[in-house]
């Protein structure tokens, strides 16, 4: 299994502390081999340290790197059989140079798999200590046959722990990678949700705001060109009008880029502003437009003022272009826990339920569902039209 990253940067950071306790073991059992030892000749101690030294060098040159690259194969298998030759040998020349499993057997551990790794200590141990006594001067094979099973059970155990905190840092890390693979999924997912909504909501502001300005003013001045050299009172009103309209829309647009809130709730209360909306189409269309407050003011969020304000634009703008209505009536009712806002018309009516192409409708839906609001359509063919809103306050 392959090492994921965390694990492997904190083995690189902190592999030197194992390469400082190897060569402390190193040199702790050549001085013993050197000084210590009586017995053996002058040779035993030089082929001893020699062997040993053989260790040493194997490992700095090659088996530190395949052991941190998890080269299980036949380079690693080749450092063992070193090791476990260099390690008896050194052994059967001097005793002392047991010693060198501290440092030998957690070389084993790492350079193979566990099952491999447990038979490899304890036959590295059994012989090792079988030729340690034989080469003792008053061998003691009681004692020698104590050690082997002390030491393999106590190599094993450690060998086997160490392991097992290997595999469970190694699940931690791999838990931890998916869990920020995950929050950066998540955290991308919102982005793109967040820039979705956030794209939408502009598109309805800009819909209920600047597009349909945009088409007052087209409408003024297509009626004021129809005027012209027949009713200048007429044109230079529709052209007034055209103006102010026009000067309402610089307005918006500034407020969309400085604060994306209504220009006209900067001002004024919602309320005055819902009545600014029906005087408009009574003076540009004709339509008779009446607003009726019903139940005791009070102030709202300004997220609900903004929803109020723009679905009674849209709901206007609908009466404008395609209702073809002689007037219309706006409610707005102040009750204990919502505030409802009914936008009536006696115009031609249309079927709801059939498809449009429109943003209209949809963006109101959409705008309302964001302040856990709830709209309704009422309407049919000849019947005139009904928007009711609800947002609970």
């Amino acid at each position: 299994m392959e090492r994921p990253a965390k694990v492997t940067d904190a083995v690189e950071r902190y592999f030197w502390l194992w390469d400082a306790f190897f060569a402390f073991v190193y040199a702790t059992v050549v001085f013993l081999a050197v000084f210590m030892a009586k017995e053996p000749t002058t040779a035993a101690r030089v082929g001893a340290i020699a062997l040993l030294t053989v260790i040493a060098v194997c490992y700095a040159t090659f088996g530190k790197r395949y052991i941190m690259e998890e080269r299980f194969g036949w380079q690693l298998n080749v450092f063992v059989g070193v090791l476990f030759v260099c390690i008896a040998g050194a052994a059967y020349l001097v005793p002392y140079s047991q010693y060198a499993f501290f440092g030998v057997i957690p070389l084993l551990f790492m350079s193979l798999q566990l099952t491999l790794a447990i038979l490899t200590v304890a036959a590295a141990i059994v012989m090792t200590t079988l030729f340690a006594t034989a080469n003792a001067p008053d061998p003691n094979w009681y004692n020698s046959v104590a050690a082997i099973v002390i030491s393999v059970i106590f190599s094993v155990s450690i060998g086997v722990w160490i392991d097992k905190v290997i595999k469970q840092s190694t699940e931690r890390a791999e838990l931890i990678k998916k869990l920020e693979d995950t929050q950066a999924e998540v955290s991308r997912l919102s982005h793109e949700t967040g820039v979705a909504g956030e794209r939408e909501r502009l598109a309805g502001e800009i819909h209920d705001t600047l597009a349909q300005g945009f088409t007052s003013i087209i409408t003024l001045v297509q009626a004021a060109e129809s005027e012209l050299g027949r009713d200048e009172p007429q044109v230079r009103r529709h052209l007034g009008l055209a103006l102010r309209t026009a000067r309402e829309n610089l307005a918006e647009s500034r407020a969309l880029v400085a604060a994306l809130a209504p220009a006209e709730l900067t001002e004024s209360s919602v309320l005055d502003a819902i009545r600014r909306q029906a005087a408009r189409i009574a003076e540009e269309t004709g339509i008779a437009a009446e607003v009726v407050v019903q139940g005791a003011r009070r102030p709202l969020p300004t997220s609900i003022d903004v929803v109020l304000l723009r679905t009674v634009q849209e709901s206007l703008s609908n009466v404008r272009k395609h209702a073809h209505a002689s007037s219309v009536e706006i409610v707005l009712s102040y009750q204990d826990e919502s505030v409802v806002v009914l936008v009536s018309d006696d115009g031609d009516g249309f079927d709801p339920d059939a498809p449009t192409s429109g943003f209209g409708l949809r963006g109101m839906r959409s705008r309302i569902e964001q302040v856990g609001g709830s709209v309704s359509v009422t309407s049919a063919p000849g019947s005139g039209t009904t928007v009711e809103l609800e947002v609970c306050t």
